[in-house]
């Protein structure tokens, strides 16, 4: 009796464990396609059902996938219609995340990265203003530069919130910058740009090799997962040297 009774439990255990799994495959899987691109704004996904026979799982499993990515806002649930990739809402700025490797071999220069600083600390008042934070959380604090050739082509200076992405508190970002790596590490649901024009501070202009006071144009992003605020970072580039484009259409 006592050998049925736990054998039993050890089943549901595993299906309960299979499923865990499911959901997080699925989950990755579709919010993937949908960051990257594959499934663009507007794109209806599979029915639940047509889902749940691809993964061999329950209906069940898919609907709290289904959820979860309501919540996040990448998709939108219509009854009987399906749920369909959110489109960007009025009034809302849409710039790429641009690579700056990318950026900077586009310009037939070689590319370079160094690391100036990097920090462990909890979180103060100014990073829970910057990433909307609800409370402490341990931070990653990085300043870089990013070279173009011979020259400085931008100042990085970055924020990780290490709940969301503990593998930060284990990265020393020497060798590789954390743009790159973020999005390798969790996908973004959510992006935010302000676009500035500042004049360079003294340690700014110094990185740079500017002069003091010299125009710079400056991007500060935020972006969000489904766990919560990720990164914050400010991006500084000399004004006279680099451009920003935004393609759009009209409003159907």
């Amino acid at each position: 009796m006592n050998a049925g009774h736990n054998k039993s439990e050890g089943d549901v255990a595993k299906a309960n464990g299979k499923e865990a799994t499911l959901h997080q495959t699925i989950l990755s899987e579709i919010e993937g396609r949908i960051v990257s691109g594959e499934w663009p704004p507007g794109f209806r996904l599979p029915f639940e059902v047509d889902l749940a026979e691809h993964y061999g799982c329950s209906r069940m499993t898919v609907n709290k996938v289904m959820t979860q990515l309501a919540k996040a806002g990448l998709v939108e649930r219509h009854r009987k219609a399906g749920s369909f990739v959110t489109r960007p809402r009025a009034q809302s700025a849409v710039l790429e995340l641009h690579d700056i490797e990318a950026e900077v071999k586009s310009l037939g220069l070689p590319y370079s990265y160094s690391l100036v600083s990097r920090k462990e600390r909890p979180s103060n008042a100014k990073d829970r203003s910057l990433m909307e934070l609800a409370g402490t959380t341990p931070m990653v604090e990085l300043v870089a530069v990013h070279r173009a050739g011979s020259k400085p082509f931008c100042v990085e200076e970055r924020r990780i919130n290490a709940g969301v992405v503990p593998e930060a508190l284990g990265t020393d970002f020497k060798v590789h910058a954390p743009g790159g790596w973020l999005i390798a590490q969790v996908p973004w649901s959510a992006a935010e740009n302000r676009i500035l024009a500042v004049a360079a501070s003294a340690e700014t202009a110094r990185l740079l090799e500017q002069p003091k006071g010299s125009p710079c144009l400056v991007v500060e992003r935020r972006t969000w997962s489904h766990a919560g605020p990720v990164t914050f970072v400010r991006l500084t580039y000399p004004g006279d040297s680099h451009t920003l484009v935004a393609r759009f259409a009209p409003a159907s």
